[in-house]
């Protein structure tokens, strides 16, 4: 809010004697000024704590500003919410500080120390901190933080220099956008390494128990190279391209600590690996004991097949994949691989190479079949993953989230 006054001087005044120049003035007005809130910050804020992260306000603006414009954006619940100026932060120490950071979000009239001084209690309590800020009097915080970001368009080089990240539209609603891609990526991490874990494994536990099981080495080199290449190759690069999972900013972040194996998930690599390489086993034992000539040809076919129907099983950890959108980049590279595999098997010239022989039709049944199963035990094992944590939240409905 900004007052505009005017005095008329016969002559020009004596500009060192502020109070008489500023004296008798005439009022012609008030003008007021605000900047109110991009229309995308407020579902930002909204996502934020939906996704578990809470966001904090630090102002140099006054008090009653910063509370109204955090409650209309959602970063507190009521107009009355508690906010510490510079002034309270100093007469605090840190163990009071860090008593008090869970419950305050809005903070008013602080300097660059007092800044860097929220930062550490938040850290201090176990929390992992990202901080924006485009002056110069922002660079230390942003500087301490676990994540400093910096405005690109209206930041300072100070700030840019001491962030960990740009923002090239100056848009919180980025952040929070870029906090769902980085999700998305990191679950097609894990499926990619899931992917491929499992398949090497049910390969290794394949050629391992045969001999264990007084069985013929069921694969040869020539298969093993192929099913690397094949299985290993487009399929699996294709998983980056899956869509961000239903609730991805509904769930609470992971802790920095956290495995990438956690969750399950280097049972399931064990589990699949060893069910794949049963299955491949039981083809085989079949077919030796019925006196099919072909029983190299199917236990090949059926570890290809195997992985497919693995892959597609495991596009999402909890959703069935008749509930996921398409993934083209996957289908395509999925579809590609068994017509090469079916090439190495139908094709004449392509025999002698891999040692090879045409399957009749029930032998390629039994190795759908076989592949069939795989896909199944992934379904059932979400199924029951999901019904589990299920249990366990309303077991714990109070729970505090994990930020």
């Amino acid at each position: 809010m900004l007052a505009l006054a005017r005095r008329s001087h016969a002559r020009l005044p004596d500009t060192n004697a502020l109070d008489a120049v500023e004296s008798e003035l005439e009022l012609l007005g008030l003008v007021a000024l605000i900047d109110p809130p991009r229309p995308e910050a407020v579902a930002a804020v909204r996502d934020c704590i939906s996704a578990g992260i809470t966001p904090v306000m630090i102002t140099g603006d006054h008090p009653a500003t910063a509370r109204a414009i955090a409650h209309r954006l959602g970063i507190v619940d009521s107009a009355d919410a508690p906010v510490l100026t510079g002034a309270d932060l100093a007469r605090l120490d840190d163990a009071t500080l860090g008593a008090h950071v869970e419950q305050v979000h809005v903070y008013a009239r602080v300097d660059p120390a007092q800044k860097i001084r929220i930062v550490e209690a938040l850290q201090a309590r176990g929390h992992f901190v990202a901080m924006t800020g485009d002056g110069v009097n922002d660079a230390p915080a942003l500087k301490r933080a676990d994540i400093g970001v910096a405005m690109g368009q209206g930041g300072t080089d100070v700030a840019r220099e001491a962030s960990s990240l740009v923002l090239l539209d100056d848009n919180f609603a980025t952040i929070v956008a870029a906090v769902k891609e980085g999700r998305r990526i990191y679950d097609n991490i894990r499926k990619f390494v899931r992917y491929a874990m499992t398949g090497n494994s049910g390969e290794i536990w394949t050629i391992f128990l045969a001999p264990l099981l007084l069985l013929p080495i069921p694969l040869l080199p020539i298969h093993i190279l192929w099913v690397n290449l094949v299985t290993d190759g487009l399929p699996g690069l294709a998983l980056a391209a899956e869509p961000a999972e239903r609730g991805i900013m509904q769930r609470p972040p992971r802790a920095p600590s956290e495995s990438l194996f956690a969750h399950g998930m280097w049972q399931h690599i064990l589990f699949m690996g060893l069910l794949i390489a049963g299955l491949c086993l039981a083809v085989q034992a079949w077919a030796l004991s019925t006196g099919n000539a072909h029983w190299q040809t199917m236990v090949f076919t059926v570890l290809t097949l195997a992985q497919m129907a693995h892959v597609v099983g495991i596009r999402s950890e909890v959703d069935p994949v008749w509930r996921l959108g398409p993934n083209r980049p996957l289908l395509y590279a999925v579809l590609l691989t068994l017509a090469l595999q079916m090439a190495t098997i139908y094709v004449p010239a392509l025999n002698p190479v891999f040692k090879t022989q045409p399957l009749d039709l029930p032998d390629l049944a039994v190795c759908l079949g076989a592949a069939l199963i795989v896909y199944l035990a992934v379904e059932l094992e979400k199924a029951w993953r999901c019904r589990k944590a299920a249990a366990l939240a309303m077991d714990a409905p109070d729970a505090p989230p994990r930020r």
